[in-house]
């Protein structure tokens, strides 16, 4: 346990020495949405450095919260969370839920992060409502941002993993979605709904039309949608 904590035996003050280290409780989101290497977590942490990165999961492994498991070959290395870390889920996620009833929407929305985004909406891409048997490809534009980072692709092959692409895979798209990116991460959010900002022309659909009108079913918002804002202003 590090030596600039609060030194008190209270309960909470022991919690916050273990968790309160910057990045520690969004390094343990990742995780429990299932990333496992390195590259992966940074992936959905965007903000923390390699060399910081490093430094918390060795300061996690020493705390209890994460195992470090090294393949045989010693090719490749998974970070997973404890038994312990695992009680906190649920803790961590109404302090999530907390913040999203309370906290207004155009400060939730202050820094968005196309990149980001699309990560987390890449694993909450449901499979069984896209069509069958074949491979599906989605590609969004985000016109508001740079021209070299305004695209992704989802590509939704049968039986594997939807893949991110921030590259051209090349593949003939099936649905063109063309958004600004503060419509599509509050809809995403639960601020607003996909077709709020399809009819505030925020969000425009081309293509497959049973892809377009079945949008809010494949494309699964984000857990906290469901959470009722108390006190936020709803996105205009």
């Amino acid at each position: 346990m590090s030596n600039d904590g609060y030194h008190q035996f209270c309960p909470v003050a022991k919690a916050c020495e273990l968790l309160e280290p910057r990045w520690t409780m969004l390094l343990l989101c990742e995780m429990w949405s299932g990333s496992t290497r390195f590259n992966e977590i940074q992936r959905g942490v965007p903000g923390i450095s390699p060399t910081l990165l490093s430094k918390r999961l060795r300061e996690m492994e020493e705390r209890g919260l994460v195992e470090r498991h090294e393949s045989l070959n010693g090719t490749e290395i998974h970070y997973r969370t404890t038994a312990m870390a695992n009680e906190l889920e649920p803790i961590v996620h109404a302090l999530g839920e907390w913040a999203h009833r309370n906290v207004d929407t155009e400060v939730s929305l202050e820094h968005l992060d196309a990149r980001l985004l699309m990560w987390n909406i890449r694993r909450k891409v449901d499979a069984g409502f896209l069509p069958p048997g074949r491979l599906s490809v989605i590609q969004f534009t985000f016109p508001d941002l740079a021209r070299e980072d305004q695209s992704f692709w989802l590509v939704a092959k049968p039986g594997e993993i939807v893949d991110l692409c921030s590259i051209d895979p090349r593949y003939n798209v099936d649905l063109f979605i063309r958004a600004d990116l503060y419509a599509m991460t509050a809809a995403w959010m639960g601020h607003s709904t996909y077709h709020a900002e399809i009819a505030r022309e925020r969000i425009a659909l081309i293509g497959d039309r049973t892809l377009a009108a079945t949008i809010d079913r494949w494309l699964v918002r984000s857990s906290y949608a469901a959470v009722c804002p108390s006190n936020s202003r709803k996105s205009a």
